[in-house]
């Protein structure tokens, strides 16, 4: 066993997973798994850099993890970034942030790299599952950008594009320097003709419509499953691998459209994080399953975290 630390930065959240990993056995033994909403990508589509605040966020949260990765003893840590400091002007400045507090320099990868981690994380512990047919389209879906993934047992295609949670929201959903409450007709079909557009761009590298299973990843994904089961809370147990059919899905995406913020902010499985942002993630996950026809979606907790954490393995 390596005692590895894997940490993913993304446009909403950053996420820290610490686990003992056994590559003869394909073994992966969390010991410690944590998310935070940092927002780091606020405003970086509008603006083109990270906003102070929103760095500051980052900082605080990337302190916290560097104690709990010092107190498990992890012997090697890889910290990986995404979309939004691919799209910022001042990413050195992050860069250099993170280098002082963790002692690592955040690798900000390319979006295809991004896939390949998804991939990876997702689908290594469905091998052998003959209930689920492959090839696989593994979906990720970010706060600044969707990857999409399609491979059996290995990557045949992957492609990147710039629609994800916050992006969406930030574009289509924001009046006057807040989100519209509910969004209007007009703002909806705005975001969905982007998210069409997004697809459309994915299509012309990756055959989405040859997989046979959908395989969904990241909050979007795993929260409309939360309010799918109406959990009491969030509960990752019961949220990984489970199964929503494409009509439950279109009931919650149009619920939460037409929900208000404090309506969605009742819903107990919700992280306050997500409130605003949740109903654009919910309205791509919706997009790609009718694109392919898919009627229904895999949930995994596993994602682009432990596929990192494979890569240091």
């Amino acid at each position: 066993m390596t005692r590895v630390a894997a940490i993913d930065c993304g446009t909403n959240s950053i996420r820290l997973l610490v686990a003992d990993a056994d590559p003869e056995t394909g073994e992966l033994v969390d010991l410690d798994r944590r998310m935070t909403i940092v927002r780091l990508g606020q405003g970086v589509d509008r603006t083109g850099r990270l906003a102070p605040e929103a760095l500051e966020r980052t900082f605080a949260a990337c302190r916290e993890y560097a104690a709990v990765v010092k107190e498990h003893g992890a012997e090697r840590l890889r910290f990986v970034a995404t979309s939004a400091s691919r799209d910022a002007e001042n990413r050195d400045e992050f860069v250099r942030g993170v280098l002082d507090i963790l002692g690592v320099e955040p690798e900000v990868i390319t979006g295809d790299q991004e896939a390949e981690f998804s991939f990876t994380g997702a689908t290594k512990e469905l091998k052998g599952r003959d209930d689920l047919t492959k090839p696989y389209l593994v979906v990720d879906i970010g706060g600044g950008s969707t990857e999409f993934v399609v491979g059996d047992d290995h990557v045949r295609a992957a492609r990147s594009v710039d629609v994800g949670c916050v992006r969406m929201t930030e574009r289509h959903l924001v009046q006057e320097g807040a989100v519209t409450d509910p969004p209007t007709d007009a703002q909806i079909a705005a975001m969905r003709a982007d998210i069409e557009a997004a697809l459309d761009l994915a299509e012309e590298t990756v055959p989405l419509r040859e997989a046979h299973t959908l395989v969904g990843l990241a909050g979007s994904v795993t929260t409309v499953s939360a309010i799918a089961q109406e959990l009491p809370e969030y509960d990752s147990e019961a949220i990984h691998h489970s199964r929503v059919s494409h009509d439950r899905v279109r009931e919650i995406t149009e619920w939460l459209l037409h929900s208000t913020y404090a309506e969605r902010a009742a819903v107990p499985s919700m992280h306050p994080g997500r409130v605003d942002v949740i109903a654009a993630g919910a309205l791509v996950l919706l997009s790609i399953m009718e694109r392919i026809g898919a009627e229904e979606v895999v949930v995994s907790e596993h994602d682009i975290l432990d596929g990192i954490a494979w890569s240091v393995a």
